[in-house]
């Protein structure tokens, strides 16, 4: 017979932090649109789970052009906020996913049996987001691209970006998708004139293109460099051929909206 679950409940960020700990042996329910399903087929069964819908994690807050948001905000709440992250944000799931997805489970969700997650990854990672986490080793914050390789088994406490000049969002939207993104590409122009772009479905979790940026004035030629980043491969909503040959065409169409907002 299964041993129950520990149910914690934790009523303040801190203590959020204190009983999640290490994170060793602990589930975080934000939403619970990850972590439902799979308990329900059986492939995760927690010693121990926080539930952080009172942790004082929700927060969305805006400050001479910071823009801070708190690990269990729901992706709904952030669709007002400027592109890329408002539009990418818009086009997670449907609107009762967004209503009970958190930010914090979207960031550290681990690549699905069929399809991508982390849809926000790309925009947070073309806004150059750093992330406030908790977990082995204690608080720490540090630049989104340094999170992602190790986000499993951490807390995310806050995520804060600049607000950029621009932003644009451009995603590959096909109906047997059923609400999956397969492929999006996210870009922005910061307010010292660099453009970051970063694109989510083209690797085990969100990525940054360096190799378009360096071509950011030649949108064509950036389309084909980004190729050069990525590694592509097959699930259930697209092979590795096809995100090959839309990538270019998403980077050319964020670009495009890029100049279009200057």
């Amino acid at each position: 017979m299964t041993q129950a679950a520990e149910v914690l409940v934790p009523t303040s960020p801190d203590e959020a932090a204190a009983l999640f700990g290490d994170g060793e042996g602990v589930t975080l329910i934000g939403g619970g649109t990850i972590v439902l399903p799979e308990l329900t087929y059986g492939r995760l069964r927690p010693a121990k789970a926080i539930l952080l819908n009172r942790a004082g994690l929700s927060g969305i807050a805006s400050d001479g052009g910071t823009v801070t948001i708190g690990g269990a905000a729901p992706i709904a709440a952030l669709v007002r906020l400027a592109a890329p992250v408002g539009p990418c944000a818009a086009n997670v799931a449907d609107g009762e996913i967004r209503s009970q997805a958190t930010l914090g489970g979207n960031l550290c969700a681990g690549e699905g049996p069929e399809a991508p997650r982390g849809d926000l990854q790309g925009a947070l990672l073309a806004v150059g987001a750093r992330v406030r986490s908790t977990g082995a080793g204690g608080e720490r914050t540090e630049p989104l691209e340094e999170f992602l390789p190790h986000r499993t088994r951490r807390l995310v406490l806050e995520v804060a970006y600049e607000e950029p000049a621009a932003g644009a969002f451009a995603a590959l939207d096909r109906a047997h998708t059923h609400e999956y993104t397969a492929l999006a590409v996210s870009a922005a122009r910061l307010a010292d004139g660099s453009v970051r772009i970063a694109a989510t479905g083209a690797g085990w979790h969100g990525v940054r293109l360096p190799s378009a940026e360096a071509k950011a004035d030649d949108p064509a030629a950036a389309g084909e460099a980004a190729l050069a980043d990525v590694t592509l491969h097959d699930d259930a909503l697209a092979s590795a051929w096809y995100r090959g040959k839309t990538l270019p065409v998403l980077v050319r169409r964020a670009l495009a909206q890029l100049e279009e907002a200057a």
